[in-house]
C-alpha cells in the first residue's frame, strides 16, 4: 500500500492532499508539526486524530514512506520537495510549486537525476468537480476546438487570519505566481497547449496600502500556437459574498462555450460547481457537485507504475515557468493619489 506523510502545514490546501490521497487508498502515516499557522495545525490535528505527529527528519529518512505532500510557506516548497525526492520519495506540492527561476531549475535537475515525481496540485482544476467535467466535455468535442480561455481568481484577504509571510513578496513570489498559476494551468490544459508565451502582464497594490510589498491585483495575457487566454486574479472579494471568491472560467470553442461558476452562482442556484454549456444543441446547466475527482487516483497509479497520467512533468514545469515569467515581466500599476 502507498504510504504518505505531510510536511509543511502552512496553508489549508494540505487538507486537499490528505483527503485526496486517503480517498485514493493511500495510508496517511503522519505529519510534521512545524508550522507558521498554529490555528491551522490545531485544526489539522482535530481533523486527523489518528495520524501520528512525527519528526521531519524521521519522515524523510523512512524508506516505507512513498510520498510527501506539502503546503509549506511557498518559498520553502521547492527545497522540501528536493529533499524528499533525493530521499527517494515522490511529492505533491501546493501551488505555487516554486517562487524563483533558480528554484525551478533546481527542481528540474532533481527530477532528471532522481526520476521522482514532482506534481503541483492546482486545486482550482484538480479539486473542483465542475472543472473535471469541463475537461471531459472539451475532450469529447462539446464546444469544438478551444480557442480561448478567460479565467478569474478573486480571493478574500481575511487580513486578521493571515500569517506575516502572506504579505512578503519573497515568501510568495507575487500575486501572479501565487494565484494565477491556477489559471495558467487551466489555459494549457483546456486548450491542449504544450507551451505558451506571456504577451503582457501587470500587477499592483490597489487597495492594501498598509502592506507595501503586497500585490492585490494581477492580470496576464497568454498566447500559444492554437489559443489565447486572459487571466485576472485579485484580493477584492467583498465580505458580503458567502464564500472566499467567485472563481469563474469561460472556455470558448469554435462550436460553443462552457462557463464554470465554481464556488457560487451569485443570486442564482444554491451550492457549488455549476457548469453552463452553450452549443448548437442549446443551453444546459449541469450540477457537477457529485463528480468524482480523478487526480489523486491517477497520481497513486503513477507512483506505482512510474507513469505520468495525472500530470506530465512538462506541464508542471511549463506552468511554473509561465507564472514566473509573467510575474517578472509585469508592469506595475500605481493607483492615483487622491487630491
Amino acid at each position: 500500500m502507498l504510504k504518505f506523510a505531510a510536511v509543511g502545514i502552512d496553508h489549508g490546501h494540505i487538507f486537499d492532499h490528505v483527503n485526496g490521497l486517503t480517498a485514493a487508498g493511500a495510508e496517511f502515516v503522519g505529519y510534521c508539526t512545524q508550522t507558521s499557522v498554529p490555528a491551522l495545525l490545531e485544526n489539522f490535528r482535530k481533523t486527523y486524530p489518528e495520524a501520528e505527529a512525527l519528526d521531519r527528519e524521521a519522515i524523510l529518512a523512512d524508506p516505507s514512506i512513498n510520498v510527501i505532500c506539502t503546503a509549506a510557506i511557498p518559498r520553502d516548497r521547492a527545497g522540501l520537495a528536493i529533499r524528499a525526492m533525493e530521499a527517494g520519495k515522490d511529492v505533491i506540492v501546493d501551488k505555487p510549486g516554486v517562487t524563483t527561476f533558480e528554484q525551478l531549475e533546481a527542481v528540474e535537475r532533481t527530477v532528471a537525476r532522481t526520476g521522482r515525481i514532482f506534481s503541483v496540485c492546482f486545486s482550482e482544476r484538480l479539486c473542483v468537480p465542475s472543472a473535471v467535467v469541463a475537461g471531459k466535455m472539451v475532450a469529447d468535442g462539446a464546444v469544438g476546438k478551444v480557442v480561448q480561455t478567460l479565467g478569474v481568481g478573486p480571493h478574500r484577504k481575511s487580513l486578521s487570519t493571515r500569517p506575516g509571510w502572506f504579505f512578503e513578496m519573497e515568501a510568495i513570489g507575487g500575486v501572479i505566481n501565487d494565484i494565477a498559476s491556477h489559471q495558467i494551468d487551466q489555459f494549457l490544459f483546456y486548450t491542449g497547449s504544450d507551451s505558451a508565451e506571456v504577451v503582457a502582464s501587470s500587477v499592483g497594490n490597489l487597495g492594501t496600502p498598509q502592506s507595501a510589498e503586497f500585490q492585490d491585483f494581477g492580470e496576464v495575457l497568454l498566447r500559444s500556437a492554437q489559443a489565447s487566454g486572459y487571466i485576472r486574479v485579485d484580493w477584492f472579494t467583498p465580505d458580503g459574498l458567502p464564500t472566499w471568491g467567485d472563481g469563474r472560467l469561460t472556455i470558448l470553442g469554435t462550436e460553443g462555450y462552457i462557463e464554470l461558476r465554481k464556488y457560487i452562482d451569485i443570486a442564482g442556484r444554491p451550492g457549488k460547481d455549476h457548469l453552463f454549456l452553450v452549443n448548437g444543441s442549446g443551453i444546459r446547466h449541469i450540477d457537477c457537485s457529485r463528480e468524482p475527482l480523478d487526480y489523486f487516483d491517477a497520481f497513486a497509479r503513477d507512483v506505482r507504475d512510474r507513469t505520468e497520467t495525472a500530470m506530465s512533468q512538462r506541464h508542471v514545469f511549463e506552468v511554473c515557468r509561465l507564472a514566473l515569467d509573467a510575474q517578472a515581466r509585469a508592469a506595475i500599476i500605481t493607483p492615483k493619489q487622491q487630491d
